[in-house]
């Protein structure tokens, strides 16, 4: 369990700690100062120790910065967030629609006379401040690295964390640390570099087959790590995280504490190879001319699942399947009015714990009914915790942290009688998500390549999304990994063995919100009669099994085909998990999957 603190902030509380702010900026000799979601290790999720922009904005979205000058300051964030925004920042902030508009474009709009903008070199990766200070030359604005102002503020910041590590066993991992200490090594010399600097949280995890508990959902622990040309691996990691490890880590491993991190990267022969878009801007600062850029070495054997891996999601579906066929069962056996949001959120939450290789969720449940569900990443608290009313669409996105497998799913549901405007929608969304479990695609392209697929449906219709297709997902790691994505922004091409999410959407603000995912595994395709038999194609496998509410689908919008398709995957559901529940939740289960 790790331990959890109140960071967020509450909108009255942003006036006086942006005053508070601006003064140390003041006392600094600075225009501004840059405020990131990130810590030091450059992962998506953050401890409380680090959630410094929602405890100055009190926004809470998983993505986002703000830039604070000294007569505005500006809260970036993308098209996921530009409905919570709005609820969550007093009016001192202004939300900026990011990347529509960049950092740089906005501080040379508001600083037209240039002026110094100050920033942790720690909480900023290299690429995005080499970036940035090219895209200001000739400004007359700078970016000056400079002392963490907001933790000079937050006198109540709560401690880093300090949660134990524990060993990943083989058979779920199905490779040895030594082994991929070894084969990335390979690489390394391969490329004529001598070491990589490794800061993400969970590379380091998959590299020495351990899981921490330092991020809230994650298994992961913070801490740093440098692989050396020859295999071995020096860790940087609190003595009193790693001290139930035993002989786990072997002799490959030299344990150090994290304060010698720097020294370390300043003392390495070069060329060294570092992730730009990961790496923080101090390290860079330290290496110097001994820098080689490269990508992560862990990102792609990390992201190309191996059969131990891949069973293990199977496996862990299948199990996280069975509870969400309970959930469905008992909610929809409910009264429209009688259930809240957040009643659904504890009682799926307590069907997934029957299973005892859960380790935990794998991010806060999302149960957003009505006009909720059109906030994409809403979390229910007790100001907004509302009734599931007759007509409405209730999200809810979930997933659990199994030993064997990390799950992720959405499934929108109908509470009562649904309007025919809903329902049209809804079967638009599912029709996407067909289109691309259905896809076939030449080996060598990439989420941009293909992401399109999922929206021609709404796009038919004048509608679209605003986030990507799919992430990726680890395997008893971070629900969203990366590099692989089904976005327009993804260049990574897509290779066999990466499970990412399949989840088109649509949004009405203000009154409904739909979402339907799947997890599905990139395979090798077979050959079809009368293709090309030289040109390597690529599939999906589905690991996801529930139903899709069938009340929400207006059958004489779907094609045949796409008709084959659903009937088919809800045999494979009553088939696959039939056997895993009974009694009344069978009965449902009948029910929902039966043909249409």
């Amino acid at each position: 369990m790790y331990q959890s603190f109140e960071v967020t902030a509450r909108p009255d509380q942003g006036p006086p700690r942006l005053a508070r702010l601006r003064a140390e900026m003041q006392a600094e000799g600075l225009s501004g100062f840059l405020v990131p979601r990130a810590d030091a290790h450059q992962g998506e999720y953050v401890a409380a120790h680090d959630e410094r922009l929602a405890w100055l904005t009190g926004f809470t979205g998983s993505a986002g910065f703000c830039a604070a000058l000294t007569d505005v300051a500006g809260v970036f964030i993308d098209g996921r967030y530009r409905t919570q925004v709005k609820a969550q920042v007093a009016d001192v902030y202004t939300p900026v629609p990011w990347p529509d508009v960049t950092l740089t474009a906005w501080l040379k709009e508001k600083l037209p006379q240039g002026g110094r903008v100050g920033f942790d070199p720690w909480l900023h990766a290299a690429g995005q401040i080499r970036s940035a200070e090219a895209e200001l030359q000739g400004s007359g604005v700078e970016l000056i690295r400079c002392d963490n102002l907001v933790d000079r503020i937050w006198q109540d910041q709560p401690p880093p964390p300090m949660e134990p590590v524990k060993a990943h066993p083989l058979e779920f991992a199905g490779e040895s640390a030594a082994d991929k200490a070894a084969r990335l090594a390979g690489e390394l010399r391969k490329a004529g570099q001598k070491a990589a600097v490794i800061t993400l949280p969970d590379s380091i995890m998959w590299l020495l087959n351990i899981r921490g508990a330092d991020i809230p959902r994650n298994p992961v622990a913070h801490g740093f790590a440098i692989l050396h040309d020859d295999g071995r691996v020096d860790l940087f990691m609190a003595a009193a995280k790693l001290s139930g490890l035993g002989d786990h880590l072997g002799p490959m491993v030299a344990q150090h504490e994290p304060d010698g991190f720097l020294d370390a990267v300043a003392a390495l022969s070069g060329p060294v190879r570092v992730d730009l878009n990961t790496v923080p801007q101090i390290v860079a600062d330290r290496l110097g001319d001994r820098l080689a850029e490269g990508g992560d070495p862990c990102a792609l054997p990390k992201a190309r699942k191996n059969a131990a891996e891949i069973a293990g999601a199977a496996e862990a579906h299948l199990r996280d399947g069975a509870a969400m066929v309970e959930l469905l069962a008992w909610l929809d056996a409910q009264t429209p009015g009688s259930l809240t949001e957040t009643q659904v959120v504890t009682r799926l939450e307590e069907c997934r714990r029957r299973d005892n290789a859960l380790q935990d969720i794998s991010f806060e449940t999302i149960a957003g009914t009505g006009p909720n569900g059109a906030i994409m990443h809403y979390r229910v608290t007790e100001e907004t915790d509302s009734r599931l009313e007759d007509g409405h669409l209730l999200v809810l996105d979930s997933g659990g942290q199994y030993l064997d497998g990390t799950t992720d799913i959405t499934r929108t549901i109908a509470i009562g009688t649904v309007g025919q405007e809903e329902r049209s929608c809804f079967t638009r969304v599912l029709k996407g998500m067909i289109a691309m479990s259905m896809l076939r695609w030449p080996v060598g392209l990439a989420g941009r390549d293909i992401e399109c697929v999922a929206r021609l449906p709404l796009w038919a219709a004048g509608q679209d999304f605003n986030h990507g297709v799919g992430h990726g997902v680890g395997a008893y790691l971070s629900v969203h990994e990366g590099p692989q994505r089904l976005a327009r922004v993804s260049h990574v091409p897509l290779e066999p063995g990466m499970i990412l999410s399949n989840e088109p959407g649509y949004y009405r603000e203000g009154a409904f919100g739909i979402r339907i995912e799947n997890l599905v595994v990139v395979e090798e395709a077979p050959t079809l009669p009368g293709g090309d038999g030289e040109r390597a194609m690529l599939c999906w496998r589905t690991l996801t099994y529930a139903p899709i509410d069938r009340r929400l689908i207006v059958a004489e919008m779907l094609t045949a085909e796409e008709r084959r398709w659903l009937n088919a995957y809800h045999a494979e559901v009553a088939a696959r998990i039939g056997p895993r529940v009974g009694g009344d939740a069978r009965k449902w289960l009948d029910a929902a999957t039966a043909p249409i």
